[in-house]
This record gives C-alpha cells, structure tokens and sequence, in this order.
C-alpha cells in the first residue's frame, strides 16, 4: 500500500476474524436442534395468518429494528422465489409516528399504540429483542395479547422478562448465547427460515435451499 494507505495487516488481526466467523459457526450448530422445533412452530404460526388474510407486524430496536423491516420486505417483496405478495408491517419505519408516540406518551410506547390501532385477531407479531428486556417490544406484546394476536418472539441471553411476558400459545425463539453480536446473527438465519419455509408450503418444494 502507498502513504497514507491502511497499514500492515497482521496475523492477529487475521486471527480475530477468523475467530468471529468459527464463533457465529459454532453457535448455529449448537442452536439448530434447539431451535428448530420453535421455528418449525413460528412457521406454522405465519401460515395460518397469511392464508387466512392476515398480517404480520414486527418490531425491535437497534439491529432488531433491521432486522424486522428486512423481514417485512421479504415478505412484501418476495424471498428467494417468485410467489404473490405477503402482508407484513415493520412498525420502526415511520418517523412521524415514532417521535409523535415517544413525544407525547413515552418511548416504550412507541409499538404498542401501532399494534393496538393495526392489530386484529388473527395477525402476528414479530417481536424482536436480543436480551428479551426491551420495555416497548414487552408492551407491543402485551397489545398483541390484548388484540388475539399469537406473538412470535426473538430473543437471546435466557429469554429474559419476554419469557414471562409470552403466552402457551405464543412461540418464543431463544438462541442460546449472551453475546449480542452472536444472538443477531442467529436472529438473521431464523427469519431466513421463516421465509424459506413459509414459500416452500405456500408454493411446494421445487427448488433446492442449497
């Protein structure tokens, strides 16, 4: 490299990202017979919305506020394959409701009062946080509830207040894993999941995931 170019990249730094790559590796693994069954239930969850003209709402904070409009957009735009458009709602996206809400009524409301006014029995919701504390995910739940939605929740870190705030008719999926970095990235493969295999029974099996 010339002047002013990055500097000597050393085996340490080489070896540090390897160890990221080996570590996210790792936990999918581990988390894949844990998990599984949960996202098997998730799946059924989405299909019974979907084909009975629901709608999925989804929210979080931070990466979890990405990853629910990355959800939302494979699910109005499409995933991997052609298929007709499924209704979703990212509830992170509209700055003039988010600051309106957080203004007047406070942050932790900023989903619930989304969910309330959108929700109707028979949606989903999608609640996304990575410690399972987050107090306006907590209460886009309690809202779900209060509009008999079913609630898919992401977590990580032992499920946190989001294990008592669930349902037995929920589904909660816990990665196994304290590490925030980590519990996003399995987040991002879940809701791959998802949307892989809510294609494959809408549309059957007629590509290969590989």
């Amino acid at each position: 490299m010339g002047q002013g170019g990055p500097g000597i990249i050393t085996p340490m730094l080489e070896q540090r990202i390897q160890q990221h790559f080996i570590d996210s590796a790792d936990l999918k693994y581990q988390a894949a017979p844990l998990l599984s069954g949960p996202i098997a239930n998730a799946v059924q969850a989405l299909l019974a919305c979907v084909t009975s003209g629901g709608k999925v709402l989804a929210c979080g904070n931070g990466g979890s506020a990405a990853d629910a409009q990355h959800f939302a957009a494979e699910f109005v735009g499409r995933f991997e394959r052609e298929r007709p458009e499924l209704a979703a709602i990212a509830l992170t996206t509209d700055s003039s409701i988010l600051t309106a809400v957080g203004n007047d009524y406070g942050f932790d409301l900023i989903y619930s009062r989304q969910v309330r006014a959108l929700g109707q029995a028979g949606d989903v919701l999608l609640a996304i946080s990575t410690s399972g504390n987050s107090a306006n995910v907590l209460k886009a739940i309690e809202a779900a509830h209060e509009r008999e939605m079913v609630v898919i929740g992401l977590s990580g870190r032992g499920g946190g207040k989001m294990t008592r705030a669930l349902r037995d008719t929920d589904v909660h999926i816990c990665v196994p894993h304290d590490r925030t970095a980590r519990v996003q990235e399995v987040h991002l493969l879940t809701l791959h999941c998802l949307c892989d295999a809510v294609d494959d029974l809408l549309l059957g099996d007629t590509e290969s995931t590989s």
